[in-house]
């Protein structure tokens, strides 16, 4: 079957980076301004050089003629593009603290995918500009460069839909994606200010406030102290950081609806649902493996079970205790949580719980097939909403994709001598964007293997499928549509 296809019109891609650039440029200008605060001179010069080249990058690429429209796999590549260019020009600035390039390059794509794995042995002796930046980095990632730009960046309509819509859970009621990405951002910033506040009243000291909560809100996960959650005064500030990273990994969206139909909005939402009872069911399966396995106390037990069970769930990444020192089973189970992953729509990474539902919605539907008549008509429906062939599609293929990854990324650790199940443990982490780690990522880990874990955390921010895009020769050659 012939199949129409239109290649990638790559005036239209470099147009569009090029706005992305002079969006990234801006951002930049937040550590710069940092820096200087901080009197780190060495720290600025290097942000203003990687800002101004980039805007320059940005200004001379808008001036190319804009498109009316922009077809899906253009909007995929130029994702793909931002979100390599970001941390390829944020690792000069970040190699200052000592850090050699490999190892920079992996902080900075730790950064901007909001994983959280680190190769650094000794954090809390970094610089404060250093500390900041990185987090920075993570909630900037956290709700999507391009997301961030689509507000000042083109006008309403499909188009825009299209480039918005990365991780799309309901479709935009008005028409116009500029209020939509708008609304997004005032929830995201008004967590994140929320967080700041409670946290620096806790007495968990501002700054501390500031780089949790960035990276709790974004699910990032990156700790200015080694021992993450465990180095945080007293036993609540933890507490509060998971519950940010919670309604970070909840869709953006559903605070609008909450303010607009009241708390029907959760109850009859299944994703929120099933993300909070996974979140609860994980949570006593951890205590009990912490307490009959590794032997905690029942409550400590209870207390380390819950925070990581929901930081795995939420793959915001904070831990509360030595995760390679725990016994296998809680290992495994953080695993499975750390796959599912959070809600469709959120700041989390993993397979996401709405595409799981559509997979379990389209087994049930194979098993109570048999015992249908052959002429019924069954249509599956998730929440009253009839589930569109692409949906269903894109749910199963990507499940599959991801278990795929997962294989293949494991095989070169094993192969080179690593623990299978710290391995595994490790592939899944950066996969799912989570940044839970066994003890594998470090200085020392082997520099292929740091691309393994790179490439990992690439696919599972930007979901595999814009990588496929990204590589299939029909996206690049073929004949192109007309303006």
């Amino acid at each position: 079957m012939q199949i129409l296809k239109y290649p990638v019109r790559p005036i239209p891609i470099l147009r569009y980076f090029g706005e992305l650039c002079t969006a990234l440029a801006v951002l930049t200008l937040v550590p710069f301004l940092v820096s200087l605060f901080m009197a780190d001179w060495a720290t600025a010069i290097r942000y203003a050089i990687v800002a101004s080249g980039v805007m320059a990058l940005g200004l001379l690429l808008i001036r190319l003629p804009r498109s009316k429209q922009i077809q899906a796999n253009e909007a995929m590549v130029v994702t793909v593009m931002i979100f390599v260019f970001t941390p390829l020009v944020l690792t000069w600035p970040t190699m200052l603290p000592g850090l050699s390039f490999s190892n920079a390059l992996f902080e900075s794509i730790s950064a901007i995918t909001t994983t959280g794995l680190t190769t650094l042995n000794d954090v809390s002796g970094k610089p404060v500009t250093f500390l900041f930046a990185r987090a920075w980095s993570q909630w900037v990632g956290g709700l999507g460069i391009v997301a961030l730009s689509l507000a000042v960046m083109i006008q309403p309509g499909a188009a825009a839909k299209r480039l918005g819509d990365l991780e799309g859970y309901e479709t935009d009621p008005v028409g116009g994606t500029r209020a939509v990405i708008r609304r997004v951002f005032f929830t995201y910033a008004m967590i994140t200010a929320a967080g700041i506040v409670l946290l620096g009243c806790l007495g968990s000291g501002w700054f501390n406030a500031v780089i949790y909560t960035f990276a709790a809100v974004s699910t990032g996960g990156f700790s200015p102290h080694n021992a993450s959650l465990a180095d945080m005064p007293g036993h609540w500030t933890p507490v509060w950081v998971t519950l940010i990273s919670i309604a970070g990994a909840t869709p953006l969206l559903l605070y609008q609806r909450l303010r607009n139909k009241g708390w029907q909005a959760v109850v009859r939402d299944s994703q929120i649902l099933t993300f909070l009872v996974a979140g609860l069911i994980f949570s006593f399966l951890l205590s009990a493996t912490l307490w009959s396995q590794s032997g905690l106390v029942w409550p400590r037990a209870v207390y380390h079970g819950v925070l990581n069970a929901f930081s795995a769930q939420s793959t915001s990444g904070f831990s509360t205790l030595n995760i390679s020192g725990i016994d296998a089973a809680s290992k495994l189970i953080l695993m499975i949580s750390m796959s599912m992953g959070g809600c469709a729509g959120s700041t989390a990474g993993g397979i996401k719980i709405l595409r799981l539902l559509i997979a379990l919605r389209i087994l049930q539907l194979i098993v109570l097939r048999p015992g249908i008549p052959q002429n019924a008509v069954v249509r599956a429906q998730l929440d009253g909403r009839r589930l569109e062939n692409s949906e269903i599609q894109n749910a199963l293929c990507l499940v599959l994709a991801f278990f795929i990854c997962i294989v293949l990324s494991w095989f070169p650790f094993v192969f080179m001598g690593y623990d299978p199940m710290n391995a595994l443990f490790e592939v899944v982490s950066a996969l799912g964007t989570a940044g839970l780690t066994a003890g594998i990522s470090g200085p020392m880990l082997h520099p292929f293997l740091k691309g393994v874990l790179c490439m990992d955390m690439f696919l599972g921010r930007l979901e595999i499928f814009a990588w496929l895009v990204l590589f299939s020769p029909p996206t690049w050659f073929g004949k192109r549509m007309r303006e």
